[in-house]
């Protein structure tokens, strides 16, 4: 009862049931032993402590090739996408844009940069005459060719919107602003304020600022770079994308929540135990799958991270990730690795797959279509695989649209998107990461802050990624915050993003 002691002490919101948590520990032999588990009281040794408890006896094998190769290739498509997807200066992109992928200060190490607008294409040669390209593919964006290879394994698609023109549209299906005057109780003075304050200085390199409440949209800032139309890097915000899509096929019914994950890989030894993990695992980071990623507790520097190979490795990255063996029982350890959002998108193109739809439209079709979303891609891996961990490009504006559907509980215009208690899955705290002494992930791939705490700031989730790109909904006050910049920018867009929320609650009546 230790454990469920634990989730009762550390989030109001999160339960489990007990005939779900009973079978969890039938399934994976702790029942017994539960009450000797280490707590977590968040630290980080007691955090590596609890995990060693749970650990398989499972070997690591780190990802082949070198990582000076890999960064280099993650810095090709990131020059790519900067310049051919969102339209940036790519000297101001090589200085401020990506760092994640592909590290500033290894970027030095290129001799020579060729950028070819015409077949829109960035070639990086290093000097050992190791030469890594990316190059624009229609809606799938820029991806990057395997080492020695200036080619893809897939047919690229073209895919267009089916919407009405956006000049004509009304907000949150076009461009047409509601200029109705607010209703009694908004701030308008203050919420300027706010907006100007969450832009923030020069140094916060911030690209777009995108505030809505109860829909609409209540002030936006851009820089001069870019416009409402322009789609910008995110990061792991696409992971929240990632669990929006996997909602959109529970909705239709091709999987349940709570099944076991159908990954084929998982299914061939029938004592797997990786055929336990269920969906609803997966993307609440508690799938237990080994890799080594750099927010590891323990997070081992002397290799290359698979967590960065899911971008840059040139293989089946879908594959990869379903190849990876377990390191703990599913829903018992939180660890915020790439291989999960990896094994969700898998999991979407085996069902789209199945059903003879176009995968790369799936998107467009299910989701943004039904949102008003027009410019939207998802970038993919060199087989065609949508890297649904980081890799999406949307206006500040789409990722509003996107927040607002998990404010409306999943549905759109009368049409029920996401299936019924799917936001309430998405907003509340992980058991594995409060066990963990880390109430801070949910599910869907949102991060959570269900407590009040001394910034008085109400219960929130958000979208997040590297950066500084974040997406916040505050349900109290009926609150959408999209706040996107350059990669250089995050912490002090960051500090700009805090110092605006409690304006922006100011301004606007709480609602619930």
């Amino acid at each position: 009862m230790g454990i469920l002691m634990s989730i009762s002490r550390r989030n109001r919101k999160a339960s489990l049931s007990i005939s779900v948590l009973f079978l969890q520990f039938l399934v994976f032999g702790v029942l017994g032993n539960a009450a000797e588990a280490p707590a977590s009281d968040g630290t980080l040794d007691s955090i590596n402590a609890r995990a060693d408890y749970f650990r398989f006896s499972t070997d690591y094998v780190a990802p082949p090739g070198e990582a000076l190769h890999h960064y280099t290739a993650g810095f090709a498509k990131i020059l790519c996408s900067a310049i051919f997807v969102t339209g940036l200066d790519p000297v101001d992109a090589a200085a401020n844009v990506g760092g994640f992928i592909s590290p500033f200060d290894q970027r030095h190490h290129v001799v020579s940069t060729r950028i070819d607008r015409v077949r829109e294409e960035v070639s990086l040669v290093l000097p050992d005459g190791v030469v890594r390209t990316a190059r624009r593919y229609d809606n799938q964006g820029c991806v990057a060719h395997p080492l020695g290879e200036n080619s893809i394994a897939f047919t690229p698609s073209v895919v267009e919107a089916d919407l009405a023109p956006a000049h004509s549209t009304p907000w949150p299906m076009g461009d047409v602003i509601d200029r109705n005057p607010w209703p009694s109780g908004v701030d308008v003075e203050l919420v300027q304020r706010a907006l100007d304050t969450g832009f923030g200085s020069t140094e916060a390199r911030t690209l777009g600022l995108v505030v809505t409440y109860q829909g609409r949209i209540l002030g936006e800032r851009y820089s001069d770079e870019v416009d409402i139309h322009t789609p910008l890097e995110s990061w792991s915000m696409t992971k929240s994308l990632t669990g929006t899509l996997m909602g959109v096929l529970i909705q239709q019914g091709e999987y349940e929540l709570w099944q076991n994950a159908p990954i084929p890989e998982w299914q061939e030894n029938p004592n797997d135990s990786r055929k336990e993990i269920r969906i609803g695992d997966i993307m609440r980071m508690s799938s237990g799958i080994m890799i080594n990623a750099p927010s590891d507790p323990d997070y081992d520097t002397s290799t290359y991270a698979d967590h960065f190979y899911l971008y840059t490795g040139g293989v089946n990255q879908y594959k990869y990730a379903a190849t990876r063996p377990a390191e703990y029982p599913p829903n018992t350890i939180g660890r915020y690795r790439n291989t999960d959002p990896v094994l969700t998108n898998y999991l979407i193109r085996l069902a789209v797959d199945a059903r003879g739809e176009d995968y790369h439209s799936f998107p467009q079709r299910n989701l943004f279509d039904k949102l008003g979303i027009r410019n939207a891609l998802i970038e993919t891996d060199s087989y065609g695989n949508f890297l649904g961990q980081g890799l999406a490009f949307m206006s500040a504006r789409d990722w509003a649209k996107l927040g607002n559907l998990y404010l409306q509980d999943g549905v759109w215009n009368g049409e029920r998107l996401l299936p019924e208690g799917y936001v309430e899955y998405a907003s509340t705290t992980a058991p594995a990461w409060i066990t963990d002494g880390r109430p801070i992930y949910g599910g869907a791939f949102f991060w959570v802050d269900n407590e009040v705490g001394e910034d008085g700031i109400p219960p929130s989730f958000r979208m997040s990624g590297a950066g500084g790109q974040s997406t916040t909904i505050i349900p109290s006050h009926e609150l959408v915050i999209v706040r996107i910049g350059k990669y250089t920018g995050a912490s002090e867009g960051g500090e700009a993003l805090r110092d605006m929320i409690p304006l922006l609650l100011d301004a606007v009546p709480e609602q619930r």
